[in-house]
């Protein structure tokens, strides 16, 4: 069974390369793990960075508001990512040292991402290729901290303990001078964490309905209010297909509670198409009155071309038959 890692990621534009599983090498920023497997039940300690995950002893500067991406790949000479249905959650742990045992660091949400506007997965985005996108707070106070991405594959998940987990550890060192914190009641453990009843991990009516509630925390409140998109839930219905702290999507980089500008441009090239066809057939029906009447006119004016004709007939055997009499009959 090989299912998927993080391969690389880039803060800002700048590439901060892994190693596949199994490699212990610790000259990166990103835990390595020693296998791609899924993590199986929520209380399993592999949850908190991936199967067997190792400190490292690098770290990848970041600022309040830098733009991150991970790469998802597999083991198979760099394949993409094989899942497509779940949701992708981010979050950050204090983490003075970058040695700090991550089952005891106290983890605080910073973005979710869910269900899509048009339908589908984020997740669905990632089996194609493009990386996952996640902007750190602007508010973020300065320091050293632990970055866990997360995966959770629900394909199988409508029976209890059929959730995926995929977790991927990184370390980073903040700058700037910001002072945005969770508070205490934000901060959860991994595992603890989440339940293997959780709705969102033990999901029976996944496909049955548009609704997801995502499991974990909140997004912590500071990270909300540098954000206009707080929901819980992710409906198929609705724009939003994450609640980020200030997360960018793959495709539509628009995870903001308004409508998807996509659909917008949609609506305006029908409106339009709408007006042109209306347009055309207004054109057309003036078009066809107006060849009605020329055709009436030309019937009229045939009519009296024909009547004049016959009039102008008679006259012709009229005056022919009076000077027929005048020469046959003298005196008239």
């Amino acid at each position: 069974m090989a299912h998927g890692y993080v391969s690389k990621i880039t803060i800002d534009r700048k590439v901060f390369k892994g190693y596949e599983p199994q490699s212990k090498k610790t000259n990166t920023i990103i835990r390595p793990i020693s296998n791609q497997n899924p993590v199986k039940g929520a209380d399993n300690v592999d949850i908190n960075c991936g199967p067997g995950a190792l400190p490292v002893n690098e770290a990848g500067e970041a600022k309040p508001g830098s733009k991150l991406s991970f790469q998802w790949s597999t083991t198979n000479s760099g394949s993409h990512w094989i899942h497509d249905t779940g949701p992708l959650l981010t979050y950050m742990a204090s983490c003075e040292q970058t040695s700090c045992d991550s089952t005891k660091a106290k983890w605080f949400k910073i973005d979710q991402q869910g269900r899509k506007p048009g339908g589908g997965w984020v997740q669905d985005d990632i089996m194609k290729g493009q990386p996952a996108h996640v902007i750190l707070p602007k508010t973020l106070a300065p320091g050293n901290y632990l970055i866990r991405h997360e995966i959770i594959a629900l394909h199988v998940a409508q029976q209890r303990l059929g959730a995926e987990f995929y977790p991927s550890c990184a370390q980073l060192k903040i700058s700037g001078a910001e002072t945005g914190k969770p508070t205490e009641s934000e901060l959860v453990h991994f595992p603890g964490a989440y339940t293997d009843d959780d709705p969102g991990i033990l999901t029976p009516h996944l496909f049955d309905n548009n609704k997801y509630d995502f499991p974990g925390p909140p997004i912590a409140a500071f990270v909300s209010q540098s954000s206009t998109n707080t929901d819980k839930t992710s409906p198929l219905s609705s724009a939003p297909s994450s609640t980020p702290g200030n997360a960018i999507h793959p495709s539509t980089i628009t995870d903001t509670v308004t409508a998807s500008p996509s659909a917008t441009v949609t609506s305006n090239k029908s409106d339009n198409h709408k007006l042109k066809r209306k347009r055309r057939t207004s054109s057309s029906s003036h078009i066809s009155l107006a060849i009605s009447s020329l055709s009436e006119i030309s019937s009229t004016a045939a009519s009296v071309a024909t009547s004049t004709s016959m009039v102008d007939a008679q006259a012709r055997r009229l005056e022919g038959s009076r000077l027929f009499r005048r020469r046959v009959i003298p005196g008239l």
